[in-house]
């Protein structure tokens, strides 16, 4: 993709994984690239950090002016930051919940509605969104219920801020980095997860990336309000293995 050279990219928790992915295509992209997080990062890495909790609305409101200041410009937000442990939803406590929902919705639109009001034609935000927010997400409801509401929002700020900023979300299915590596209990349990994916594998992190900057490019400047299924095809539905199961019993 082309169009980044001298664009300001802000990626929400950019500094590993998936994040660090997508700061660092950028990057290679010819964009300015900022990323941010409550830590400092422990790994080096071309792009720029600012330390900010995204959870609070004036440290958000801070770091995007910051950002706009100094580069005098910002063009492009990609909203990356969230996720959840796992948590009984029937002993998950209300400061729990609130926290989940807190960081992969509200933080989102504090950040979008932050970033608007520095953009100027043709700005673009991405939603990284999850399978999670479209199926049942048993274990993780805040979180499903979270980025369901993020997909909602994309839709709801892709008509509103048309043709000033363009708003998509990205449907994230199963990605391989290590935290995945330690959810299923190392290289065994990835293997058995992939034989079971229609494409054979998780998606990379790059493979994230890209989506994004298709996203923001100049190539989709009609696209608006739109998700991007990034998952491989989907999961295939439990029941299906059940009923391979019971046809051979």
């Amino acid at each position: 993709m082309t169009g980044f050279n001298g664009k300001t990219v802000l990626v929400t928790g950019g500094t590993r994984g998936v994040g660090r992915a997508i700061a660092d295509a950028y990057l290679a992209a010819g964009a300015s690239v900022w990323t941010c997080g409550r830590n400092n990062p422990d790994n080096e890495s071309a792009a720029q950090f600012i330390s900010a909790d995204i959870r609070d609305p004036e440290q958000v409101a801070t770091l995007i002016a910051d950002i706009a200041t100094k580069d005098g410009r910002f063009d492009i937000l990609i909203n990356n930051a969230g996720g959840s442990p796992p948590a009984d939803a029937a002993t998950a406590s209300p400061r729990f919940s609130e926290s989940i929902i807190k960081l992969n919705l509200i933080a989102p639109l504090n950040l979008a509605q932050a970033a608007h009001q520095h953009m100027t034609d043709g700005g673009a935000i991405v939603n990284i969104a999850s399978v999670s927010g479209m199926r049942p997400s048993p274990g993780t409801a805040a979180y499903g219920a979270a980025k369901a509401g993020l997909l909602n929002l994309t839709q709801s700020l892709g008509m509103e801020w048309a043709p000033k900023v363009r708003v998509n979300a990205i449907i994230a299915g199963l990605i391989k980095t290590p935290a995945a590596h330690d959810h299923y209990a190392g290289d065994e349990g990835i293997r058995k997860i992939e034989a079971a994916l229609p494409m054979k594998r998780m998606a990379t992190p790059e493979d994230i990336a890209q989506a994004c900057l298709f996203l923001t490019s100049d190539q989709a400047s009609y696209i608006s309000g739109a998700s991007l299924e990034v998952h491989g095809g989907g999961e295939p539905p439990s029941f299906l293995n059940i009923a391979a199961e019971a046809h051979k019993s």
